[in-house]
């Protein structure tokens, strides 16, 4: 009897990663800690082809071999099957994608900022190749959330996504509402610690949120949205008077990226803001404190929905860039490319001055007969209605705290124009926007 001949081991898989910084570099440690797992996952090995660095001398943890400066070579290099994007940024990011879709490579990107930017392009040109391009750890770190908006609930309607989705601005509000602490004072501590970057500018503004934000929206409303179209407010005015007063109320203050299908003059529209907001502490958005990320979907068939975990570090992030690498794979073994992501709904963006919000309005006034009355006169002449409204008193002065009901932002902005200007009011000491009170 002729003993039976061993089959040949299946061609592995090559990657190109470009950049080998702290996301790089757990890419690199989990594709050696899991080979095997991940061999049996995709059907084939996976295995590392090039890594493209800027300063080779500074990676001795990778061997030698692997390392070039020469990123547009490795991408294209007929023996790289896949491309692993971690440099950030939109140059040369933008041309090295390309040229990988161009060269028949799928594409693995944790790329935000360019996906903000530029994502149609980009999943135009992939779909065109016929080839991949997954971007699971552009948005919430670790948290499986942009494959559910695209693949899982793509037989439903979603109406709203709120996310907390930038970990550095949750970890100072959520500080700021434990200790009363300032907002510089909250931003020192993070900064100490490592949740801040020396400029925290892209945190602390909203730039990062907003870009997140984007590629929510058009994933969760089959519609284009780039960053430039997200109306963006940061924490840095946000005063521990704002979170005392959202105390007051039971709430508590997060930066939230927000977005949701509204009512607009022809029809449908999309509403995509990044902003500070109050929202009742019985909102699951509220308990999710420190540097962790949180999105809450609605949708019609599916109801609420909450995704909740990790947003950012090396291994979370590594771990998200993983699961695309072997779904991609997976596709590149069974000759297939996955769901690319559509626009065929083509929603306009609608302009923050007509998105409908509420504000609570924190003002001093002369204590005296008539000035809650003028108060209010001044809301109602621009067309806001109160919900609620508390006065206390402190000898000559008073403090109005008002909640309004939802309003269009323009309407809501005049009228605190108009509150600045009353010889009654002595300061307008806060402003901020309410998500989630009925």
């Amino acid at each position: 009897m002729t003993p039976p001949v061993d089959a040949p081991a299946p061609e592995p898989l090559r990657v190109a990663l470009l950049g080998c910084g702290t996301v790089g570099s757990a890419v690199l440690r989990l594709l050696a800690d899991q080979a095997a797992d991940i061999t049996a996952r995709v059907g084939r090995p996976v295995e590392v082809a090039g890594v493209a660095v800027r300063r080779p001398d500074r990676h001795p943890e990778v061997p030698a071999e692997l390392l070039t400066t020469d990123a547009h070579a490795l991408v294209t290099r007929p023996d790289v099957d896949l491309v692993v994007e971690v440099i950030g940024g939109i140059e040369p990011a933008r041309e090295l994608m390309l040229a990988a879709f161009a060269a028949g490579k799928s594409v693995v990107s944790a790329n935000k900022a360019l996906l903000a930017d530029d994502g149609v392009a980009l999943h135009a040109a992939a779909a065109d190749a016929g080839v991949d391009l997954y971007y699971e750890a552009a948005v919430a770190g670790a948290i499986p959330l942009l494959r559910p908006l695209r693949e899982s609930l793509a037989g439903d309607q979603l109406t709203r996504v709120v996310g907390i989705v930038n970990g550095t601005t949750n970890y100072i509000l959520s500080r700021m509402a434990e200790t009363g602490a300032g907002f510089a004072e909250a931003l020192a501590e993070a900064t100490e610690l490592g949740y801040a970057e020396a400029d925290p500018t892209a945190d602390v503004d909203g730039f990062d949120a907003a870009a997140k934000a984007a590629i929510l929206a058009s994933l969760a409303f089959h519609s284009p949205v780039v960053a430039s179209d997200v109306y963006r407010e940061g924490i840095s005015a946000v005063s521990s008077t704002d979170v005392a007063r959202a105390a007051e109320i039971g709430c508590t203050v997060k930066l939230l990226a927000i977005c949701e299908k509204v009512a607009g003059e022809s029809g449908d529209a999309i509403a995509v803001r990044v902003h500070p907001a109050m929202i009742p502490t019985s909102h699951p958005l509220a308990a999710v404190g420190g540097a962790f990320n949180a999105v809450f979907v609605e949708a019609e068939a599916a109801g609420q929905l909450m995704f909740y975990g990790q947003g950012a570090g090396g291994q979370p992030t590594a771990s998200a860039v993983l699961g695309d690498l072997v779904a991609v794979a997976r596709n590149r073994v069974a000759g297939v490319a996955g769901p690319g992501t559509t626009s065929y709904a083509g929603l306009p963006v609608a302009p923050m001055a007509d998105t409908p919000t509420r504000y609570h309005v924190s003002l001093d006034v002369a204590d005296k007969p008539g000035v809650l009355a003028t108060v209010a006169q001044e809301f109602a002449a621009q067309g806001v209605s109160i919900s609620t409204v508390r006065q206390d008193g402190a000898g000559e002065a008073a403090t109005l705290v008002i909640v309004t009901h939802r309003a269009p932002d323009s309407a809501l902005s005049a009228t605190i124009s108009r509150l600045r200007g009353m010889p009654a009011v002595r300061a307008v000491t806060s402003v901020l926007r309410v998500e989630g009170l009925q």
